[in-house]
């Protein structure tokens, strides 16, 4: 027996549609009417109405095998359940740290064969768990759910987005999430996996998921229950060899993504062109192009697998055309949205702009050691493509690393360039170590006679009104590496500008280059001498003016007062905290930069995220962190007595905790004197001491000073000399040669 089903909701006036639909029998051929027999939905898992589709597509979930079947699993993980302790973003983590974190599968965005992974867990290997990890609420396993699948590549997707459903690559060494479920193989095989990867995302594959769907979440359970066509080995060739193209052309447009682990160079460096216009317009028809070609390839897996699942063509024009599915499947709220991994698609904007950005922010990076400028002069090749299930590399192609793949020191022999060990650079025109100044001498050495031209061109794009590149870099830069290196809800700036209230003179410091002497430098090396230079050059100004300056004279004097208020407000903060300075990036860059908050009040975001991290370490918040020992042993290790989380994050469990019999952990019986020990032995005089300096500290730094003005021509920044400088010396000294190109062989490198 079968029943007529009425179907309207594409029509844009509803009320005639559903009058054609009852009267006219024709109306089948427009897909408004359809008579179907309702025994046939028990063909599909959980029986749904899907009365808009033929006997022929119901009965393959008869015919053919599941996805969960011949040799196929598709499993899902536990989230940890604090992100803030046992997450981070793959750059903020040390490069040669003392744990193992491992990359961690957690859906992100839709992007069907290839997405890069962004994050790592602070994975237990001894424990095969999170570090510290002791089940979520109703589940008392200290491991989480499957975990003997972790580590192996696979196929993920992420359990919702707007588009639909995406099946991408997982290379080998991950481990995943409940929003990031895993489909794996016998024996690993990328012969296997690749095929599926392209089946998986075909136009068929995803009807038949959506066919199952009652809500918006590509549950781990639908897709094992998904019907799979056999396929011979020249079926299993055609769809490995379009789904690596696929997953080749989606990387290349990854290869600007500074935070990618496919990052090479910047879309300016990869194209050709006298201008930068020329350049974006370059790079625009490479998108075009590569996005024209991946259309192509989808059309073809798509038509191999209709052929595959024996899809005849009234079926085939009616999933092509789309069955109109909305009504029935609900649309993701924001609250999955907001879990994105990405904030932005940083492979696609190719506007002059954002080109201009991202080049100046590789050069800040190539400042600092992070990247090897040798990629963009082609003193270096680009390393060739890894394949689709490979393990993803410590550091992307574009960093300067050894052979060991592992972050250089110090420059290598016969680089072009030198750049500072210690990690910092300072914003203050004519020092050997001024930030603008190296990013120029970067220009000269990948852009050679073209440099002057393209700088002016990238600062009038990025400073319209005055076209310096100074200002940009002094008052925007730090605001958009902010938001290039945010992720998933984490915040993990690798280059730090620590500043003047009014933001005239700063300090950037590198993250990955820090080390527990690295504040003192700071203060001794820069912030020191420059003070004891303004404080003369302010004596100099009162001296000349005699008893009746002018009212520009005035003016200079009281902003030069008001500098020189600022440096010392900057210096003491400095003081203050050099004596407890001990960073360690196992815990994120927030809680490492935590105690720096006074110093950043340039961004009054950012500032207020690091004062209300800083708080929370205090009250004892975040007692799993290094920094928390450090500050705080008093307070944390007698939690490691009670919490035994606490005692595996500070590598003292066995100290309180013991395994009975019965298989559960239990406190041991500590002596007082034992606990007073551990607790010494992490105590220093003059750590307390300086903590107790900053915690008596003004809660604020102050705002812009007074009469603190900016010049033109400097961006708002005072126009400089070497603070080792005599007082009398007015004129800019000349860059140091290390920081100038080398000339290598009789010729500039």
């Amino acid at each position: 027996m079968t029943t007529v089903f009425l179907r309207t909701l594409q029509a844009e006036d509803k009320a005639a549609a559903l009058r054609e639909a009852i009267r006219d029998p024709a109306a089948v051929r427009r897909r408004l009417r359809f008579e179907v027999d309702p025994e046939s939905f028990a063909s599909v898992p959980r029986s749904p109405f899907a009365y808009w589709v033929s006997e022929r597509i119901q009965r393959l979930f008869l015919c053919l095998p599941a996805v969960e079947a011949q040799g196929r699993e598709a499993r899902v993980g536990d989230h940890p359940g604090d992100s803030f302790r046992y997450l981070r973003l793959v750059w903020e983590i040390p490069t040669h740290s003392n744990r193992d974190w491992y990359h961690y599968q957690k859906g992100g965005n839709y992007s069907p064969y290839y997405f890069d992974i962004h994050l790592v867990a602070d994975w237990d290997v001894e424990r095969s768990s999170y570090r510290g990890f002791f089940g979520r609420p109703g589940r008392s396993s200290e491991r989480p759910s499957n975990y003997q699948y972790f580590l192996r590549p696979g196929l993920s997707w992420p359990s919702r987005t707007q588009k639909g459903l995406a099946l991408r690559a997982t290379p080998e060494g991950c481990v995943f999430s409940h929003k990031g479920p895993t489909i794996f193989v016998e024996n690993n095989s990328q012969d296997h996996l690749l095929p599926l990867l392209a089946l998986m995302n075909s136009q068929v594959f995803r009807m038949l998921v959506d066919l199952q769907m009652a809500f918006g979440s590509y549950e781990v359970g639908v897709i094992q229950r998904t019907p799979i066509p056999h396929l011979a080995a020249a079926d299993k060739n055609t769809l490995a060899t379009l789904a690596h193209r696929a997953w080749s052309l989606k990387r290349m447009l990854d290869t600007r993504t500074e935070t990618s682990h496919a990052f090479t160079l910047p879309a300016f460096l990869q194209v050709e062109g006298v201008t930068l216009a020329d350049r974006a317009a370059a790079w625009i028809e490479r998108l075009c192009t590569a996005e024209a070609e991946l259309a192509a390839i989808q059309a073809e897996i798509d038509a191999h697998c209709f052929n595959l699942y024996g899809i005849a063509e009234a079926d085939r024009r009616a999933i092509t055309e789309g069955f109109d599915t909305s009504g029935d499947v609900d649309e993701p709220n924001a609250a999955d949205e907001a879990d994105s991994e990405d904030d932005e698609d940083t492979t696609t904007a190719a506007n002059a702009a954002s080109l201009a950005a991202d080049v100046v922010s590789w050069t800040v990076g190539v400042a600092f050691g992070r990247f090897d400028v040798r990629l963009a002069t082609g003193a270096r090749a680009l390393p060739p493509e890894p394949e689709p299930f490979d393990a993803l590399p410590v550091c992307s192609p574009a960093m300067l690393t050894g052979d060991d793949g592992l972050p250089l020191a110090v420059a290598p022999v016969d680089y072009p360039l030198t750049f500072p060990t210690n990690g910092v650079l300072v914003d203050d025109p004519g020092h050997s170590r001024d930030l603008t100044a190296v990013v120029r001498a970067v220009f000269e050495v990948v852009f050679g006679n073209h440099a002057d031209v393209l700088w002016h061109e990238v600062a009038a794009l990025l400073d319209p009104q005055d076209s310096n590149l100074r200002s940009w870099l002094g008052k925007n830069f730090f605001e958009h590496h902010l938001k290039r290196y945010s992720k998933s809800r984490r915040k993990a700036p690798i280059l730090w500008q620590l500043a003047t209230a009014s933001g005239q003179y700063a300090i950037w410091l590198y993250a990955h280059r820090l080390t527990r002497d690295s504040v003192f430098q700071v203060l001794n090396d820069f912030i020191g001498p420059k003070l004891v230079h303004e404080e003369r050059r302010f004596t100099a100004l009162t001296q000349e003016v005699g008893q009746h300056p002018t009212t520009s004279q005035r003016r200079e004097i009281a902003e030069q007062e008001a500098f020189v208020a600022e440096l010392r407000t900057m210096r003491d903060e400095v003081a203050r905290i050099a004596p407890l300075w001990n960073p360690d990036l196992n815990d994120g860059v927030v809680l490492t930069m935590a105690p720096l908050w006074r110093l950043v009040p340039q961004h009054r975001v950012w500032q207020k995220e690091l004062k209300a991290a800083w708080d929370a370490l205090c009250a004892g918040k975040y007692d799993w962190a290094h920094v928390a020992m450090h500050l705080w042993p008093e307070r944390v290790v007698p939690k490691c007595a009670e919490d035994r989380s606490l005692a595996i994050a500070h590598g003292i469990e066995e100290v309180f905790w013991i395994k009975g019999t019965n298989g559960k952990w239990q406190p041991r019986q500590v002596e007082q004197a034992t606990l007073e020990t551990l607790v010494q032995e992490r105590t220093s005089a003059a750590v307390k001491e300086a903590l107790q300096n900053l915690l008596e500290a003004p809660a604020s730094s102050g705002g812009r000073a007074r009469g603190a003005g900016s010049r033109k021509g400097t961006g708002g920044r005072r126009r400089g000399v070497d603070p080792t400088a005599p007082a009398t010396s007015t004129a800019p000294s000349a860059l140091e040669p290390a920081l100038l190109p080398r000339v290598v062989g009789g010729q500039d490198a």
